[in-house]
Protein backbone atom coordinates (compact mmCIF):
# COMPACT_ATOMS: atom_id res chain seq x y z
CA UNK A 1 0.00 0.00 0.00
CA UNK A 2 1.26 3.15 -1.25
CA UNK A 3 1.32 6.09 1.60
CA UNK A 4 -0.96 7.97 0.23
CA UNK A 5 -3.20 5.03 0.22
CA UNK A 6 -2.84 4.79 3.97
CA UNK A 7 -3.16 8.36 4.61
CA UNK A 8 -6.63 8.05 2.53
CA UNK A 9 -7.43 4.89 4.68
CA UNK A 10 -6.52 6.69 7.84
CA UNK A 11 -8.70 9.66 7.07
CA UNK A 12 -11.60 7.27 6.75
CA UNK A 13 -10.89 5.36 9.91
CA UNK A 14 -10.64 8.71 11.60
CA UNK A 15 -14.04 9.78 10.62
CA UNK A 16 -15.73 6.65 11.01
CA UNK A 17 -14.47 6.61 14.93
CA UNK A 18 -15.68 10.17 15.43
CA UNK A 19 -11.47 11.46 16.20
CA UNK A 20 -11.38 15.08 14.54
CA UNK A 21 -7.97 16.14 15.63
CA UNK A 22 -7.03 13.10 13.39
CA UNK A 23 -9.50 13.70 10.85
CA UNK A 24 -8.77 17.54 10.53
CA UNK A 25 -4.96 17.01 10.80
CA UNK A 26 -5.10 14.02 7.99
CA UNK A 27 -7.20 16.85 5.87
CA UNK A 28 -4.50 19.60 5.67
CA UNK A 29 -1.96 16.66 5.07
CA UNK A 30 -3.95 15.57 2.25
CA UNK A 31 -4.76 19.45 1.24
CA UNK A 32 -0.85 19.88 1.22
CA UNK A 33 0.16 17.26 -0.90
CA UNK A 34 -2.91 17.81 -3.58
CA UNK A 35 -1.83 21.40 -3.46
CA UNK A 36 2.25 20.25 -4.97
CA UNK A 37 0.12 17.64 -7.05
CA UNK A 38 -1.46 20.58 -8.48
CA UNK A 39 1.15 23.32 -8.78
CA UNK A 40 3.72 20.90 -10.15
CA UNK A 41 1.24 18.99 -12.67
CA UNK A 42 2.82 16.11 -11.18
CA UNK A 43 1.93 12.71 -8.88
CA UNK A 44 3.68 12.74 -6.01
CA UNK A 45 5.65 9.29 -4.91
CA UNK A 46 6.13 8.30 -1.26
CA UNK A 47 9.38 10.04 -1.52
CA UNK A 48 7.69 13.34 -2.05
CA UNK A 49 5.04 12.97 0.31
CA UNK A 50 7.45 12.45 2.56
CA UNK A 51 9.06 15.64 2.07
CA UNK A 52 5.53 17.30 2.07
CA UNK A 53 5.28 15.92 5.43
CA UNK A 54 8.84 16.97 7.32
CA UNK A 55 7.42 20.26 6.05
CA UNK A 56 4.29 20.18 8.02
CA UNK A 57 6.33 18.69 11.01
CA UNK A 58 9.48 21.72 10.78
CA UNK A 59 6.07 24.22 10.66
CA UNK A 60 4.88 22.22 13.57
CA UNK A 61 7.43 22.64 15.88
CA UNK A 62 8.45 25.51 15.02
CA UNK A 63 4.83 26.76 16.16
CA UNK A 64 5.24 25.28 19.27
CA UNK A 65 8.57 27.21 20.10
CA UNK A 66 6.45 30.38 19.70
CA UNK A 67 3.41 28.94 21.07
CA UNK A 68 5.62 27.88 24.51
CA UNK A 69 7.21 31.00 24.67
CA UNK A 70 4.22 33.53 24.96
CA UNK A 71 2.62 30.99 27.39
CA UNK A 72 0.22 29.65 24.89
CA UNK A 73 0.40 26.02 26.10
CA UNK A 74 -2.95 25.14 24.62
CA UNK A 75 -2.14 26.10 21.19
CA UNK A 76 1.39 24.62 22.05
CA UNK A 77 -0.23 21.05 23.21
CA UNK A 78 -3.12 21.09 20.33
CA UNK A 79 0.49 21.73 17.32
CA UNK A 80 2.23 18.74 19.49
CA UNK A 81 -0.98 16.77 18.68
CA UNK A 82 -0.58 17.17 15.23
CA UNK A 83 3.36 16.24 15.67
CA UNK A 84 2.41 12.87 16.76
CA UNK A 85 -0.35 12.19 13.94
CA UNK A 86 2.30 13.16 11.30
CA UNK A 87 4.68 11.14 12.73
CA UNK A 88 3.13 8.03 12.05
CA UNK A 89 4.19 8.46 8.39
CA UNK A 90 7.45 9.20 8.51
CA UNK A 91 9.57 6.29 7.60
CA UNK A 92 11.33 4.51 10.66
CA UNK A 93 14.36 6.91 12.07
CA UNK A 94 18.04 5.89 11.84
CA UNK A 95 20.41 5.09 14.79
CA UNK A 96 22.67 7.51 15.11
CA UNK A 97 25.19 5.10 15.10
CA UNK A 98 24.02 4.14 10.89
CA UNK A 99 23.87 8.07 10.55
CA UNK A 100 27.57 8.14 11.19
CA UNK A 101 28.63 5.19 8.81
CA UNK A 102 26.94 6.95 5.98
CA UNK A 103 28.32 10.35 6.67
CA UNK A 104 31.75 8.26 6.71
CA UNK A 105 30.90 6.28 3.27
CA UNK A 106 30.17 9.62 1.70
CA UNK A 107 32.99 11.82 2.93
CA UNK A 108 34.98 8.78 1.39
CA UNK A 109 32.99 8.50 -1.58
CA UNK A 110 33.62 12.17 -2.79
CA UNK A 111 37.23 12.44 -0.91
CA UNK A 112 36.00 14.99 0.89
CA UNK A 113 38.96 17.01 2.38
CA UNK A 114 37.22 20.10 3.56
CA UNK A 115 34.44 22.47 3.93
CA UNK A 116 34.09 23.16 0.69
CA UNK A 117 33.83 19.39 -0.11
CA UNK A 118 30.24 19.97 2.22
CA UNK A 119 27.74 20.16 -0.61
CA UNK A 120 29.08 17.09 -2.14
CA UNK A 121 28.77 15.22 0.67
CA UNK A 122 24.98 16.44 1.66
CA UNK A 123 23.97 15.88 -1.71
CA UNK A 124 24.32 12.32 -1.48
CA UNK A 125 23.35 12.17 2.18
CA UNK A 126 20.02 13.96 1.71
CA UNK A 127 17.98 11.30 -0.41
CA UNK A 128 19.43 8.35 1.95
CA UNK A 129 18.68 10.07 5.04
CA UNK A 130 15.40 12.17 3.27
CA UNK A 131 12.47 12.15 6.50
CA UNK A 132 14.67 9.44 8.45
CA UNK A 133 16.87 11.58 9.97
CA UNK A 134 17.37 15.60 11.25
CA UNK A 135 19.45 17.00 8.77
CA UNK A 136 20.79 19.81 10.51
CA UNK A 137 22.28 17.27 12.89
CA UNK A 138 23.87 15.61 10.58
CA UNK A 139 24.92 18.47 8.77
CA UNK A 140 26.41 19.44 12.33
CA UNK A 141 28.44 16.03 12.28
CA UNK A 142 29.86 16.66 9.24
CA UNK A 143 31.35 19.44 9.84
CA UNK A 144 32.36 17.72 12.46
CA UNK A 145 34.02 15.21 10.54
CA UNK A 146 35.38 17.28 7.72
CA UNK A 147 36.90 19.60 9.90
CA UNK A 148 38.88 17.21 12.17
Amino acid sequence: MSLKQRITEDMKMAMRAGNAKQRDTIRLLQAAIKQREVDERITLDDAAIVAVIEKMLKQRKDSITQYEAAQRLDLANSEKEEVSILSAYMPQALSDSEIESLITEAISETNAAGMQDMGKVMGILKPKLAGRADMAKVSALIKNKISS
